[in-house]
Formats: structure tokens, C-alpha cells, sequence
């Protein structure tokens, strides 16, 4: 089984790799691919038992459950890709899934087992996370807009002005569900993190550690710990739960480990734990923070404002933020409504500023998370701060940061200005109602808290992605799944993961444009001139002559041309030699190749997007291939280029070779479907074919390499 985080790519050159292995050293083998475009070659039960061991190549979760039994190999999928042939002799050694050892199939026992050694780890924990935060999101969406449209539909204002809704009233019950799905998004994160790393047996401790770490009257606390909370319990219980597994007992106890023994034991010394151990220092924290608060009543509002706005944004309802809002709320009884203003500007400074930045720079996110993005925005305009929780979650190193910094701006915006408000709720939706003084400064701290948050995220973001992308080296492919593949798609964490896509269909035939002349071979004989312009001739006059023949050749009758990738790739999008040394140089080549179908408005920002997907994580694939994409509004329809480089290209593919076989592939935002996908996989596999690649190379002209490139189907 062979499965990227992100992409296709890698998934299917994995599978490709080991088919070829096999048949060399004389095995059967059957690979299921796990790829953007769904489950294919699925293992049916009788392959299951027929086996005699299993090899997962995956940098995601997958279920191991049918695998009880059969000796079982779990490593990266770039091990799959480099050592194909010592995966197949290593699987017969390897240890039975769900036997004595019973971590075999484990998050953890994959790092163990993997060859490539540093930085698995940290795979790990990213992966974990990511398939908690991935799980989290709808409770996050649904709880959120729920209550959102409950308050706004079925709230009755107040004389203080602030919204109830009637009991017993349709609305109220609409409010309660909502209410539900937020009371289950913790926990829920802190389960499927622990499911990430000890399987089935740890998923009933993460839960209950989520719901006791979110449950503050547990441990003495007036306010849980939250999401954070949340994230230490599913790490606690996970590898918790691989210890527990590593306990030899007696033969006839195994069968009952999984399902009564580790589930107890785990949930039991983990909620005790928490509440003994983790707990009461959060309880007297809490008691601390709120006394230091009131001896600042008197001290500089902006400071103050300051402060609030830090907390209120740090863990959005976990207990700072609840010791900053608990410390507004209870001085409106006493009359001073100011404090509570601050807490109020700052609430909603996460939600819109995170949604914003999915808005500026909707490369930097999945299609999921800028869905997230715009459930965010109107979660934000409500006062509900649990908007932002996925974005921090996911990148809590930079989205935190960027959070505290714009609540700080609001909190000080607002009490620079003696901001009140009359009720415990923050957000705009409490200026509408009538119960903000000072409205007009109000919505300027929440505007430009948000601005700053949008500003803060996507520039901490962009400087993170552009590190990870600067490395390309193999380690980093094993150990950030952004690094590995060729098109990047939405993870269930979603990955967490950032992820710039290449997502696209043609629509119909997609046809050049009528404006563009139709495309016909170059001449053989201007091919192989080439060899003279490289020296002669400027990177100018080559993109020239992508277009229409050199002068002083004779244009032969054109012949006509095989389809190549569904007719993206044309004989307009081939150059035999590529004149570029390095890799922006080659980039910006192929886009102006690509400009010469007139499906290139922007050739400017065509490369910049392709160069910002390199940021995230190299697009080298190994085997001297480089498979560069983009996915903008500067290109009218899908278009696939090719070009050869004779010397190579450092493109940082985890094999460390230069990329000699370059295609690129862009589509536009608007395009939809996974037809782009299918073409990768495509790609992708036949690719992997040494004497396809060989005959690639030494094709002589346009028309020989598109002859070699019908090939694929």
C-alpha cells in the first residue's frame, strides 16, 4: 500500500518501484495506491490472506486493521521510491501486526521501523496532529455556525443589549446542537491525535483526556484547558498507549489487550493524571492570573487593553483566555464596563484576521482550510473566538503568534478610547444589538486587530513554507509530507498541511483558443540546430522560436500530431534542449514556453506561483525528473509543458539527482476536477519505466519526443 499526504506523485512512483522489484526478484505483488484521486487497486481480503507480508509506504494514516496477523513493514513512501527491492527482503523479518509485539502497526512503530532514521519523529507528531485537527474541523464549523445563526435568527435583544434566546423555542434547540458540536471538538482533537499514533486501543483514552482537559470543574478550575490541553492529552494517550502495548503478558490476556486492558488502564492513569498532576497547577495559575489583573485596574488602559487582547487571543476559550474574560465579565456587575470593552474588541480579532489571510493569500492554504477560513469570517462577526482553533492547531507557531499580536492592537485600540460594553460577548454582534459605547472606535480595533492578525499569519506562514522548501533534502521529504509530492492537495490534517494545489480539469477537449494559430511539429532539422543556438542565440530568441520555426529553415507539410495527456501537451509546449542552469532560471523558461499557446495572461505571475509551490516543498521527484505546477487565475486553461536539459537541473529531488525530464503543468484557480491528477498519475508511473525515460532522452526532435510521449495512457 502506497500513500502520500498531500499529492499523487509519490504514491504512485512508489508503487511502480516496488511492482518493478517484485517482478525482478521473481514475487507477485499486488499494490494498492492511496492517491488525491481516491483508493485504487483496493486489497481484497482474499489478497490479504494470500499474502505472505505487507509493505505500507505511506507518509499518512492509514487503516491497518485488515492486516491483523500478516507480518507488516510501515515506512515513508520515499522508501518505497529509493529501496524498493531491501523493502520486499525486509518484510519477510518483519513483525506480525497485532501479535505479541502489538506495535507493529503503530505510528510509532512505523518511525522505529523506517530506514531513513532522523527527523521520522517528527513526522510523527506532524502527522498526528494533522489527523486530529483534520477530524476537528467540522465539529469546529458545524458547533460554530449554529450557534452563529441561532443567535441572529432567533436571539431577542435585552435592555442591557445583550441576545437570549427563549427556552424551549425552535432556535434554542438549534443553539443546543451547535453547543454540542463545541463540547465535542475537543475532545475530539485529543482522540484522533492519540489514534494518529497508537491506534484503535488509544482513541477512547484521547477523548476522555480531551473532555476531562476541557472540563476545568474536574481539577479545581473555573476554565478547562482547551484546545492545548486537548493536544497534550492525545500525545499523552497515544504514547501512552504504544508503552502499554510493549508490556509482555500472558498469551491468553493478548486477545483482550486492545479492547478492554489498554483502553482502561490508558484512560484510567491518563484522567488521573490530568487531574492530580496537570490540572491543579492550571487551577492556581487561573486564581494568580486573575488577582494580577485586578491590581492593574487602575494602571494604564492601553496597557491593560494590551494584556487582555494577549490572553484573550492566546488559546481562544482555553484558560487564559477564560481568566481575561471572566475578569471582564465580573467587573460589569460593579460597574465598570471598560475592561469588558477590551476583552470585546479583542474576541473577534482571530476568527476574521485567520479568515482574512485565507482571503489574501489563498495559495498558502488548502481548499479545506479556506473553506474553514470563510466559516471563520462569519463565526468572527458572532464573538465566537473557536473560529481561529483550526488555523492554531495546525500552525500554532505561527498563527498564535500573529493571533496575540492583533488582540493586543484591539485591546489597546479599545481601551485608549474607553471602549465599554454592557454585556459578557464580544464581537460586532454586540455593537449592532446596542450594547458597545464608543462604537465607531470599536469597529476600527477589531478592523485593524484583524488586519494585523491576516498581515502577521500569512507572512509567518509564507517565511515557515519558504523554509521548509529551501532545505530540499531527502531527509525533509520524510519528515514534512509537503516536501514529497508533485501536487499538493488537502491532507485530513489537513494537515494539517499547507498545501498549494495544482487542482484542475479541462473543459471539453480543452482547445487552444481559436486566436492561436494551430500548433504544428518543429522541424527535425531546427531541433537540431538547437545545439548552436544554445550558444548563439539569446533565452529571448529561444522563446521565440517555441513559437513559429527558425528563420531560414523550410517548414515541411505538417504531419498530424498524437494526442499527448489529453491534448494539453502540444508540440507549441516541447523544447528538446533546455537552455536554464538552475531552477527559477528553468521555471521561468517553461513558463514563457507556456505563454506561447495564448493560455498565458501573466507569464510574471505564472512564475511567481510556481516558485511559491517550490517554497512549500521541492516538486523533484527523483530519477532526474521535475514536475513544476501552478494553479492561477494567470492561465485561461489547463497547459502541460516539457523540456529536456541536457546537463540537469538542481531541482533538490530526494534522490539527489538533477532534474533532466522537466514537465510542468498549470491550471487555472477556477479549474475543478481531478483530470490534472489523472495525468500525474499518469505521468507518474510510466515515468518510473528506465527504458520510456531512455527513449524520452533520446528522442531526436519534437516529433520523436511527442511520438515517445503518446505513450502514456
Amino acid at each position: 500500500m502506497t500513500a502520500c499526504p498531500t499529492g499523487i506523485a509519490h504514491t504512485y512512483m512508489a508503487a511502480e518501484k516496488l511492482t518493478q522489484a517484485a517482478e525482478a526478484l521473481g514475487h507477485e505483488i499486488k499494490v494498492e495506491t492511496q492517491g488525491s484521486i481516491g483508493a485504487e487497486n483496493v486489497l481484497s481480503d482474499n489478497d490479504v490472506r494470500g499474502a505472505d507480508g505487507v509493505i505500507i509506504a505511506a507518509d499518512k494514516d492509514v487503516d491497518r486493521s485488515r492486516f491483523v496477523g500478516k507480518r507488516v513493514l510501515v515506512v515513508g513512501v520515499a522508501e518505497g521510491i529509493r529501496h524498493p527491492g531491501e523493502l520486499i527482503e525486509r518484510v519477510r523479518t518483519a513483525p506480525v501486526y497485532g501479535g505479541e509485539d502489538g506495535g507493529a502497526g503503530t505510528a510509532a512503530g512505523a518511525a522505529a521501523s523506517d530506514s531513513t532514521g532522523g527527523g521520522k519523529q517528527r513526522s510523527v507528531g506532524y502527522k498526528a496532529l494533522m489527523n486530529g485537527v483534520s477530524y476537528m474541523i467540522p465539529f469546529v464549523v458545524v458547533g460554530g455556525l449554529l450557534i452563529a445563526i441561532s443567535l441572529a435568527l432567533g436571539g431577542h435583544p435585552q435592555a442591557d443589549g445583550g441576545l437570549v434566546i427563549p427556552d424551549g423555542s425552535f432556535w434554542k434547540h438549534v443553539n443546543d446542537i451547535g453547543v454540542i458540536g463545541f463540547t465535542l471538538m475537543v475532545p475530539v482533537l485529543s482522540g484522533y491525535i492519540a489514534y494518529a499514533i497508537g491506534d484503535r486501543p488509544a482513541l477512547v483514552p484521547g477523548m476522555i483526556g480531551g473532555w476531562i482537559a476541557n472540563t476545568g470543574a474536574l481539577y479545581g478550575s473555573k476554565a478547562g484547558a482547551g484546545f492545548i490541553g486537548a493536544i497534550v492529552t492525545g500525545f499523552l494517550a497515544g504514547f501512552l498507549v504504544v508503552w502499554i502495548k510493549k508490556v509482555r503478558v500472558p498469551r491468553f490476556v493478548q486477545p483482550i489487550m486492545p479492547i478492554i486492558v489498554i483502553p482502561i488502564v490508558a484512560t484510567t492513569a491518563l484522567g488521573l493524571f490530568f487531574i492530580y498532576v496537570i490540572g491543579r497547577p492550571i487551577s492556581w495559575v487561573f486564581t494568580h492570573l486573575t488577582g494580577w489583573l485586578g491590581g492593574m485596574t487602575g494602571s494604564s488602559a492601553v496597557l491593560l487593553g494590551a494584556i487582555l487582547g494577549l490572553m484573550i487571543a492566546f488559546d481562544m476559550g482555553g484558560p487564559v483566555n477564560k481568566t481575561a474574560f471572566l475578569f471582564g465579565a465580573g467587573l460589569i456587575a460593579s460597574g465598570n464596563q471598560t475592561v469588558m470593552g477590551m476583552c470585546a474588541a479583542a474576541i473577534p480579532v482571530m476568527p476574521l484576521g485567520q479568515g482574512l489571510a485565507t482571503l489574501l493569500r489563498r495559495r498558502l492554504y488548502s481548499e479545506q482550510e479556506r473553506e474553514t477560513g470563510m466559516a471563520a469570517l462569519f463565526m468572527g462577526l458572532f464573538g465566537i473566538s473557536e473560529g481561529a482553533i483550526p488555523f492554531a492547531a495546525a500552525r500554532p507557531a505561527q498563527v498564535i503568534p500573529a493571533n496575540m499580536l492583533g488582540g493586543a492592537v484591539a485591546g489597546a485600540l479599545a481601551g485608549t478610547a474607553g471602549v465599554t460594553d454592557a454585556v459578557p460577548h464580544g464581537g460586532p454582534i454586540v455593537a449592532v444589538l446596542g450594547a458597545v459605547g464608543g462604537v465607531p472606535v470599536f469597529f476600527l480595533a477589531v478592523v485593524v486587530g484583524a488586519v494585523v492578525t491576516a498581515l502577521t499569519t500569512v507572512a509567518l506562514v509564507d517565511l515557515s513554507e519558504r523554509g521548509k522548501g529551501g532545505k530540499g533534502a531527502p531527509a525533509g521529504v520524510a519528515a514534512a509530507p509537503a516536501v514529497t509530492v508533485a501536487v499538493a492537495a488537502g491532507a485530513g490534517a489537513g494537515g494539517p498541511s499547507g498545501t498549494a494545489a495544482a487542482t484542475g480539469t479541462r473543459t471539453e477537449a480543452a482547445p487552444v483558443p481559436a486566436a492561436a494559430p494551430a500548433p504544428a511539429p518543429a522541424p527535425t532539422a531546427g531541433e537540431g540546430d538547437e545545439d548552436g543556438v544554445g550558444e548563439e542565440g539569446s533565452d529571448e530568441g529561444r522563446g521565440d522560436r517555441a513559437q513559429a520555426p527558425a528563420d531560414g529553415h523550410s517548414v515541411p507539410s505538417p504531419s498530424p500530431s498524437p494526442e499527448v495527456l489529453s491534448g494539453y501537451l502540444t508540440a507549441r509546449t516541447v523544447r528538446t534542449r533546455l537552455a536554464a542552469g538552475e531552477k527559477e532560471a528553468a521555471i521561468r523558461e517553461m513558463a514563457e514556453l507556456a505563454a506561447g499557446t495564448g493560455r498565458v495572461t501573466d507569464v510574471a505571475e505564472l512564475v511567481r506561483v510556481a516558485l511559491a509551490r517550490e517554497a512549500q516543498g521541492t516538486t523533484g521527484l527523483g530519477e532526474e525528473i521535475a514536475v513544476p505546477h501552478a494553479k492561477t487565475d494567470a492561465v485561461t486553461a489547463p497547459v502541460v509543458c516539457f523540456a529536456r536539459s541536457a546537463e540537469g537541473v538542481e531541482w533538490g529531488s530526494p534522490d539527489g539527482t538533477k532534474a533532466r525530464l522537466v514537465f510542468m503543468i498549470a491550471v487555472p484557480e477556477a479549474a475543478a476536477g481531478d483530470e490534472h491528477l489523472r495525468i500525474l498519475a499518469l505521468l507518474s508511473r510510466k515515468l518510473m519505466d528506465p527504458d520510456f525515460r531512455a527513449r524520452l532522452q533520446g528522442a531526436e526532435g519534437t516529433a520523436e519526443v511527442l511520438a515517445v510521449l503518446a505513450e502514456i495512457r
